[in-house]
């Protein structure tokens, strides 16, 4: 009989769970309670989610597809809607090919995995998304991490490297603090050190760039044979999943090494008919990424905050608790915002987050002004350093 007087896991679950409430750093994934007078808190930047060509497209998939794809998408699970989604996707990248996985965190997982091999270094930049560490992690390659934005650092490890081949990592538009990767210096930077760069456009596409072409099409750096773009269709194009784009090799390369794509089931039809109806809505509606960058400006000012790169900004907070006070007073007043708590902010400090949507008005940023003002009046959102 076993001595433990609580089946060990149990135990150790009832500690971390006490820890977490100790922190403020517990969180529930409730139904809201109410609809949002105005929503600074999902990435629905275009605010296309309910719109009926995005609603439209999903349905007519799922009737001519079927609720699911059935299998991998190298076994049965590719239809002609997922390859119509990976061309229009190109197109709107400006690249050579596209290729759809079932989550933008898969997409991830499966670009790094297969190109950061053990004959790579790979150079992530210190803020770079969950998804893209744990990629790195999984890789064989050996990783550094490189401070944020620091050019020199990335050039120091890519000439210092003994590996024949280099992958750096960044975000055009940082998820967190909403600041932009100086993608055209990268660019650059990495065709000199015969290094692969790697773009995760998740908070770029739609938002930023000729036509919500992103943030390398916005440099005028996007089809470069050495740089890989991965995204999402779950914010801007309202949808769900994931995208690995760039030449027709990595296509081809991804779509038989990434075993998060091989051994996955294929992207939902109906996801893939929303996407593409997202897509037409913002191809018809050229000055959508224009409006969320202005509303976003308008908030930022209206914050004192600086100017995001696209659509996320973020207030710093002194702790968890605070932020979790604030985001709960601007709920009762009918303003949904996000709050940023370690483990997923980099420099391990409490945030504020804010994200601005197209489809709101003026009234609506100033209104959500007042009531962010209201609800930090009394913290200190004196801004931090992040390294």
């Amino acid at each position: 009989m076993s001595t433990f007087p609580h089946p060990p896991l149990l135990t150790h679950l009832a500690a971390s769970a006490a820890r977490r409430r100790e922190l403020g750093l517990q969180r529930e994934a409730d139904v809201p309670g109410c609809v949002p007078t105005v929503d600074l808190a999902g990435n629905d930047y275009l605010g296309l989610l309910r719109h009926p060509s995005v609603i439209d497209g999903a349905v007519a998939a799922a009737r001519r597809d079927g609720g699911g794809a059935g299998a991998s998408r190298v076994v049965t699970g590719t239809t002609p809607t997922h390859r119509h989604l990976e061309v229009e996707l190109a197109g709107l990248l400006g690249v050579e090919s596209a290729l759809v996985c079932s989550t933008g965190y898969h997409a991830n997982l499966a670009a790094v995995t297969t190109l950061g091999d053990a004959d790579t270094l790979i150079v992530s930049d210190a803020h770079v998304h969950a998804s893209l560490v744990d990629g790195a992690r999984l890789a064989r390659g050996e990783v550094a991490i490189a401070r944020h934005n620091d050019l020199d650092q990335v050039r120091d490890l890519l000439r210092s490297r003994q590996q024949p081949r280099a992958l750096v990592v960044v975000e055009s538009v940082y998820s967190v603090y909403g600041d932009a990767a100086p993608l055209a210096d990268l660019v650059a930077l990495t065709a000199q050190e015969g290094a692969t760069l790697l773009v995760d456009e998740a908070h770029g596409i739609g938002v930023v760039g000729p036509g919500g072409g992103g943030g390398l099409r916005a440099a005028d750096v996007s089809g470069q044979s050495h740089v890989v773009v991965t995204g999402t269709l779950s914010k801007s194009l309202a949808a769900q999943g994931g995208l690995v784009a760039g030449v027709g090799a990595v296509r081809d390369h991804v779509l038989n090494t990434a075993r998060p794509f091989i051994y996955d089931t294929g992207l939902a039809p109906a996801a893939a008919g929303a996407a593409l109806g997202a897509l037409a809505v913002l191809r018809d509606t050229p000055d959508l990424p224009g409006q969320c960058r202005d509303n976003a400006a308008r908030l930022a000012a209206g914050l004192g905050l600086p100017t995001p790169a696209g659509a996320v900004l973020a207030m710093p907070m002194p702790g968890p608790d605070e932020a979790v006070a604030a985001v709960a007073a601007a709920a009762a007043r009918g303003l949904r915002i996000g709050c940023f708590r370690p483990p997923s902010t980099p420099d391990g400090g409490s945030w504020l987050r804010f994200t601005a949507h197209a489809s709101h008005d003026t009234a609506d940023v100033d209104w959500a002004i007042q009531v962010i003002r209201e609800v930090t009046t009394a913290v200190d959102v004196t801004p931090q350093i992040r390294d």
